[in-house]
Formats: structure tokens, C-alpha cells, sequence
């Protein structure tokens, strides 16, 4: 997860979206969670590079001995109790974020095989990459609210007055050198995540829109600055 003001367009919810769009867009939330926690667990097993918050994941469970993907549900809540002096208010996506997401990576780590030659880890790279660009699209065109990451993210914004783009970028900078210091994977994946993952995620977000009439969505996408929203 890279910084870049104009790379992840806003997602909103629309006050007049009608009922019966509710069980898409549930379908879309839970999908795009449980597809995003996939895709990490594929570029972890690739071993060329994770995003950001995985790098810090992977060392901390290296540390601590717990599994990756329980080190990622305690950050979420670690990260979504620092809302509250923020005045962040938390959405079903937010809250959904910090359990679904770790719960995948963990469910898929235990049936995908270990792998050993470049020729298997560079698809898984290409691959994961590719699946967390559509969970990306998927999970915030449901318009349930940021991630706890993104929320922290955006509160630093609000209190401080720097641009988003600035506080990703020192944020995420602090967390991937912990990360790498505790053990975590940064690699050439990691490269690629961050040059590709917001063309994908603009691409998704508008292929996955829910349309509440003709020329109206329920989540739109625009490419205002300073706006960047993407799951974590």
C-alpha cells in the first residue's frame, strides 16, 4: 500500500442507494475482504515481497510466534483504538476489515502448498497482485467504510493538516522499515504491489460500482486529490 494522492479514488455511500441494493453490496464487502486476504497469503508464499502492513505482519508474527494472520487482527484493532482520539467513526467494512481479512490469509496459507521455484512464485506473485486489485474494487465499491489502516491514515490528515499523500507515505515508510527489521519480506513484489496496485484498484472500483439508477451509482469513484482510500 503506496502513497500517491491521486492513486486510490474515493468511495461514498449515497444516502438514497435502495434497500434491495443492501445484499450486493454485503456480498460485495465480504467478498472483497476474504478475496484480499487471499491475495496476500498468495504473495507471502511467493517470498518476493508483501505490501507495507503485510512486511510488519510477517515480522511481527516471526517475533511473536502467532500466525500472520492473527498478527493482522491484532494490529487492525490496535490501529482502530488510535480512532478514537481522532474522532474516526467506524463503519461495518471497518470492523469487518480487521477480522475477515486475517481470517482468509490464514485459512489460505494452510491449504496452498509451500513454493519452492521461481517458476511457481513468480505467477503467485503476479497473481496476488492482480486478485488484490479486484478484492480493492470489490471491497470499497460496497461503500461500508475504510479500513482501520485508512482511517488512521485519513484522522492524521483531519488533526494535522498534512495532505493524505503525506501521511501514507511516512506511515507506511515507518512500517515496512519495522517490518523488514523484525524479519518481514520486501522484495520486488513489494515494488511492483506499489506501482501496480492503484491502476488496478481505479480499474475494479468502477467495474464494481452499484448502480442505484441510469447515470447513478451508489459508489462512485472520482480522482480527487488527497482522497485515497484502499483496504487495510
Amino acid at each position: 500500500m503506496s502513497a500517491g494522492s491521486e492513486r486510490f479514488p474515493s468511495a461514498r455511500s449515497e444516502p438514497s442507494a435502495p434497500p434491495r441494493r443492501l445484499p450486493r453490496r454485503l456480498v460485495q464487502l465480504y467478498a472483497g475482504l476474504a478475496l484480499y486476504g487471499v491475495s496476500s497469503a498468495l504473495l507471502l508464499e511467493s517470498g518476493l515481497g508483501l505490501e507495507p502492513w503485510n512486511v510488519l505482519h510477517e515480522g511481527l508474527a516471526a517475533l511473536t510466534g502467532l500466525t500472520i494472520g492473527v498478527v493482522s487482527i491484532i494490529v487492525g484493532a490496535a490501529v482502530l483504538l488510535l480512532w478514537i482520539p481522532l474522532r474516526q467513526r467506524p463503519g461495518l467494512g471497518t470492523v469487518s476489515n480487521v477480522f475477515v481479512i486475517g481470517l482468509a490469509m490464514d485459512g489460505t496459507l494452510a491449504l496452498v502448498p509451500d513454493a519452492h521455484t521461481l517458476a511457481v512464485r513468480i505467477p503467485l506473485l503476479v497473481a496476488g497482485i492482480l486478485l488484490n486489485g479486484a478484492a480493492t474494487g470489490l471491497y470499497i465499491a460496497a461503500g461500508f467504510g475504510p479500513g482501520p489502516r485508512d482511517g488512521l491514515m485519513t484522522g492524521l490528515h483531519k488533526r494535522t493538516g498534512r495532505s493524505i499523500r503525506l501521511m501514507r507515505t511516512v506511515v507506511e515508510l515507518a512500517v515496512v522499515a519495522t517490518g523488514f527489521a523484525l524479519g518481514g519480506t520486501v522484495g520486488i513484489g513489494t515494488v511492483l504491489y506499489a506501482v501496480a496496485i492503484g491502476p488496478l484498484a481505479q480499474l475494479f472500483l468502477r467495474v464494481f460500482a452499484v448502480r442505484t439508477a441510469p447515470g447513478r451509482s451508489t459508489v462512485v469513484a472520482s480522482g480527487q486529490p488527497d482522497r485515497a482510500i484502499l483496504p487495510g
